[in-house]
């Protein structure tokens, strides 16, 4: 039975809208240095939003941190997805000894990175372990209930703006998420579909490879989730969102979307990854409508669906690589532009003082 007793609904950390009153003054410096105006594009977006959420004339890039929320998810049971459950616990393991792509492109970029299990439902092999804020051994399976209750719900949320919160304490400004959940893409394209209104078939991709049928078969039983979970959902934003998270979602994206909010109540800059990590700010940013104003959208994913996730967001991502690895590499390589944006704005000479003639002078 759902437990639906709202004294267990999450209480959210307040974020505050950025100091929009410091835009003019940042896009003046912006302006004057020594290039036509608007001669580094969407770098100068990036160093007035990266500004604005710092509160600070110099932003900074200090100490990116990447965390990937590792989960396993009960709907995997019913073939979901090309690989079998065992893959989320193997595929953790991997990450600790430093053989995945997160970890040559988090070397490669000097971005620290950890590794959380947020409720994988095997034994991580090895002696090397990660974080443990293991919910449980993965969700129930949302075909024929919720996948999680009220209070697996809140202490994963608690659970991941804690991490944040602590991220942010030891000193870094600029927070990424990554995940590893097999059957989470199912969890995305629901949580994509209850709080967007896109249609289901708009949401839904083929994951880690689906043949035909494979993907037929997936479309058939997400259709099944969604006449079960539907008529559950509530009307208001914040209430449905939450209601979505604990009908359909995974440990991990509850847990994403918990340190969103977290870090954007600190004043972080987020770094979004793909199609999965989007659907956690979906989640966060019905909770808490000012965190979208801290989100940096890396890359557009290749999975089907994140391209029009990102439409319904109005946002523009920094990437177009065709990715679809999760893991968090496309927020891992997004960084070296947050530091581009960053380094300009504070080391470039402006007019004034390189002596250089602008265009208004003649």
């Amino acid at each position: 039975m759902t437990d639906t007793s709202s004294t267990q609904w999450w209480q959210t950390p307040v974020v505050s809208a950025p100091n929009h009153a410091l835009a003019s003054a940042v896009q003046h410096e912006i302006n004057f240095k020594t290039k036509p105006r608007g001669a580094l594009g969407r770098l100068e977006e990036l160093a007035l939003k990266m500004a604005l959420i710092q509160d600070d004339m110099r932003p900074t890039c200090t100490h990116p941190t990447l965390i990937v929320f590792a989960a396993d998810h009960g709907l995997a049971t019913e073939g979901v997805s090309a690989y079998p459950q065992e893959v989320t616990a193997q595929m953790v393991a991997n990450f600790l000894a430093g053989g995945a792509a997160i970890n040559v492109f988090a070397r490669q970029h000097d971005v620290a990175l950890k590794i959380v299990n947020a409720g994988v439902a095997h034994d991580i092999p090895g002696t090397k372990q990660p974080l443990d804020h293991a919910i449980g051994r993965g969700t129930a399976n949302a075909l024929n209930a919720a996948a999680m209750t009220n209070a697996e719900m809140s202490q994963a949320l608690e659970t991941g703006a804690s991490i944040a919160a602590a991220v942010h304490a030891n000193g870094s400004n600029t927070i990424a998420f990554g995940e590893m959940g097999i059957g989470n893409t199912s969890s995305a394209a629901l949580l994509m579909h209850f709080l967007t209104d896109s249609p289901l078939d708009v949401c839904i991709g083929r994951g880690t490879g689906l043949d035909d049928p494979d993907f037929a078969h997936k479309r058939e039983i997400l259709e099944r989730v969604t006449e079960r979970a539907a008529p559950l959902l509530p009307a208001a934003p914040d209430a449905r969102a939450l209601a979505a998270l604990r009908e359909v979602g995974g440990f991990e994206i509850a847990m994403m979307a918990g340190a969103i909010v977290g870090a954007a109540s600190h004043r972080m800059v987020i770094v979004v990854d793909g199609f999965i990590a989007t659907a956690a700010v979906l989640v966060a940013q019905a909770l808490e409508t000012h965190v979208r104003n801290y989100c940096v959208y890396s890359h557009c994913s290749d999975e089907y669906g994140h391209a029009e996730m990102l439409h319904w967001l109005d946002v523009q991502p920094l990437l177009s690589l065709d990715m679809r690895l999760g893991e968090g590499t496309g927020a891992a390589l997004a960084v070296p532009l947050l530091r581009s944006a960053t380094l300009f704005l504070d080391e470039m000479a402006s007019f004034t003082s390189a002596g250089v003639s602008d265009k208004a002078d003649g």
